[in-house]
This record gives structure tokens, C-alpha cells and sequence, in this order.
């Protein structure tokens, strides 16, 4: 199978043949480029894509060192479970007081180094404080504008 380097054959040319070859030989590839076996319950689509992507990141250059960075921060957040530290949504300096009306009343939020305050208990996240505010479930960042809501797409208005 050709390999990222061929200098006969053109990127598009080695997506053709990846294209075109039998699941049991992209499986191959896959232990050969990643140095372990494909995961079993992986489907010949996913193993295609993986793949192609693979031969563009070795012929064309892979991630920018901060998207890489970005990456591992948010996987990081998800191992951890602790997605205060490494959220999308920069978290506001501690002593932040976030102000939020509900219903006619005002709720404030005090931002503690690692919880948050709110009538005089603490939290480990403005999701719970915005649970009980409401009692439904809510983004905390988003319930107390720190994250905008994601725009409707042109197809779905």
C-alpha cells in the first residue's frame, strides 16, 4: 500500500487506493501507522476517514501547535472530569459577581478559586446554580451570559 513520501503518487492518488482497498488491508495500515490494532467495533468508514486523514497529516502537515494545545486541553477536561480548569468558556477571576434576573428577581453568583457562591452556599459549578434557580437543566455559562447560544443554521431558522 503506498505510504505518505511516495513521491509517484499524488495525495488524491493514495486516498484512491485507500478508497478502493478491502477493510482487512486497511486494518493492516491502521496497525502499521498507529503501531496497535484498528478497535475491533470500527467500521470500514471510520477506518477510511481516520486514514485519509492520516495520509493528508503526513503529506500536508498536521495541526497548528495551538489547535494541538487546544486539543489536549479539552480532552484533558473530559479525563479529568473537572472542566473548570480547561473549559471553552474562560471562567471569570475569583470575586467575580455575576448577576443573572430570573422571573423578577435577581440572583447573584460570587466566583470563589475553585466553586461558587450563592446565598451563602457553595457550588462546584454554575450549571447547579442555575438548576436551582430555574429547576431545569441549564449551561450555567450560558444561563449567566458568559456564552452565547449557538445561532440557528441558515437551513434550520
Amino acid at each position: 500500500m503506498p505510504r505518505a513520501g511516495d513521491a509517484a503518487l499524488s495525495v488524491t492518488e493514495m486516498l484512491r487506493v485507500l478508497q478502493d482497498s478491502e477493510t482487512s488491508t486497511l486494518r493492516v495500515r491502521w496497525a502499521a501507522d498507529f503501531g496497535r490494532p484498528a478497535p475491533k467495533r470500527m467500521g470500514r468508514d471510520l477506518l477510511l476517514r481516520i486514514l485519509a486523514y492520516r495520509v493528508q497529516e503526513q503529506v500536508e502537515g498536521g495541526l497548528s501547535k495551538v489547535a494541538r494545545k487546544r486539543l489536549a486541553g479539552a480532552a484533558g477536561s473530559h479525563d479529568s472530569g473537572d472542566s473548570a480548569t480547561t473549559s471553552p468558556v474562560s471562567r471569570p477571576k475569583p470575586g467575580t459577581r455575576l448577576v443573572r434576573e430570573w422571573r423578577g428577581e435577581a440572583h447573584h453568583v460570587t466566583v470563589g478559586e475553585d466553586s461558587f457562591e450563592y446565598r451563602g452556599d457553595r457550588y462546584r459549578s454554575l450549571s447547579e446554580i442555575a438548576r436551582t434557580i430555574t429547576g431545569t437543566r441549564w449551561s450555567g455559562p450560558l444561563f449567566f451570559g458568559l456564552r452565547k447560544p449557538a445561532s440557528p443554521s441558515p437551513s434550520n431558522p
